[in-house]
C-alpha cells in the first residue's frame, strides 16, 4: 500500500532497535537511549514480533523523556496506555487496523483485524509439475552440478476470499477518511502478486473477474466443494458462473438475513475498470 501513499506500521523482533532511535532522537545521549530503547522493548516483548508504528515509538521516547530518560521510571502499564493514546492508522499504520495486532505482554496494545483473507484455493483438481534445476559453478575444477534441488508448483484457476469490515475500521481509524482506505485496500489486493521466485517463475497474472459485495450480517465464502469441469478447453469461465450461482443461491435462502446492499462485478466489462470499482465502493460511506 506504500505506493499508493499510504505510510505503514513496522513488524519486528528488533523493536529494540526502533526505539532506541527514538529515544535518541527526543534528545538522549547514546547510554541513555540504549538503555531507555531496550527497557521498551522488554515491557512489550520477549522473542516475539512486535507491529509498532512510528508515533508509537516516538510516543514512547517522549514518555522516556519525561522522566528524564530514567529506566527506573519506565512502567510496562503505563507503556500501553502511551500506545493506546499514541495509535494514529490514519497518519502511519493502516496495516494495523487492517491486519490487527495482537501484544500479549500490554492487551492494552492490542487491535481488532478490519480485513480477513483466506487461503487461495483451486475451483478444480490441479497436479503439481516438479522442476528440477542445476546451478553450475564458473570456477569448478571438477566436472558436475555445483548445486542441484527440485520444486513443486502448478498452474491453475485459483479462487481467494477477502473482507473488510467497515464497522470494525471505522471503529480503529476513528474519523480517518475511510474512502481512502478503501482505495488504497482495493488497489493494493489488486496489483498484489506472489513475491517468491518471481526472477525464476515470474508469477504475475492479475485477477480476471471479482465480486465484490456490499453486505450486512455474516461472512460467506464460496466453497468450491465439487471440481470445477472445463468448458472449451479453460477453467476460468466455468469458475465464474459456479460463484455466481452459489451466491445467487445463498441469497436466496438467507432472505432478508443476507443484507446485501449492493454487488459489483468486475472484469466482464471492460468500461467498468479497478478505478470504477473503487468510486463505487467508495460511494457507501460518507
Amino acid at each position: 500500500m506504500q505506493e499508493f501513499g499510504i505510510k505503514l506500521g513496522i513488524r519486528t523482533k528488533k523493536a529494540e532497535e526502533i526505539f532506541v532511535k527514538a529515544c535518541r532522537e527526543a534528545g538522549a545521549n547514546e547510554e541513555q537511549a540504549a538503555v531507555c530503547g531496550t527497557k521498551i522493548a522488554a515491557q512489550l516483548i520477549d522473542d516475539t514480533l512486535l507491529f509498532v508504528s512510528e508515533t508509537e515509538a516516538a510516543a514512547f521516547a517522549a514518555y522516556a523523556a519525561e522522566r528524564g530518560f530514567d529506566d527506573s521510571k519506565i512502567k510496562d502499564k503505563e507503556l500501553a496506555k502511551v500506545a493506546k493514546k499514541a495509535l494514529n492508522p490514519a497518519e502511519d499504520a493502516l496495516d494495523i487496523a487492517l491486519f490487527g495486532r495482537m501484544v500479549a505482554k500490554a492487551a492494552e496494545m492490542n487491535v481488532e483485524a478490519a480485513a480477513s483473507f483466506s487461503h487461495a484455493i483451486s475451483t478444480h483438481k490441479v497436479s503439481n509439475e516438479v522442476e528440477f534445476f542445476t546451478a553450475l559453478d564458473d570456477r569448478q575444477d571438477e566436472p558436475g552440478s555445483a548445486h542441484m534441488g527440485s520444486l513443486e508448483f502448478n498452474s491453475a484457476t485459483y479462487y481467494r476470499y477477502i473482507s473488510l469490515d467497515l464497522g470494525q475500521l471505522a471503529q480503529t481509524m476513528g474519523e480517518f477518511d475511510l474512502k481512502k482506505a478503501i482505495e488504497a485496500f482495493t488497489k493494493a489486493l489488486f496489483v498484489a502478486v506472489p513475491n517468491a521466485r518471481q526472477t525464476t517463475q515470474s508469477g504475475a497474472s492479475p485477477w480476471e473477474f471479482a465480486r465484490v459485495m456490499v453486505r450486512k450480517g455474516q461472512r460467506l465464502q464460496v466453497p468450491f466443494e465439487t471440481s470445477v469441469k472445463a468448458c472449451e478447453g479453460g477453467y476460468l469461465q466455468p469458475s465464474i458462473e459456479n460463484l455466481k450461482n452459489y451466491l445467487e443461491k445463498k441469497e436466496k435462502l438467507a432472505g432478508s438475513l443476507f443484507g446485501k446492499l449492493a454487488a459489483y462485478d468486475w472484469g466482464e466489462d471492460e468500461d467498468f475498470s479497478i478505478d470504477a470499482l473503487v468510486e463505487s465502493l467508495q460511494s457507501h460511506v460518507q
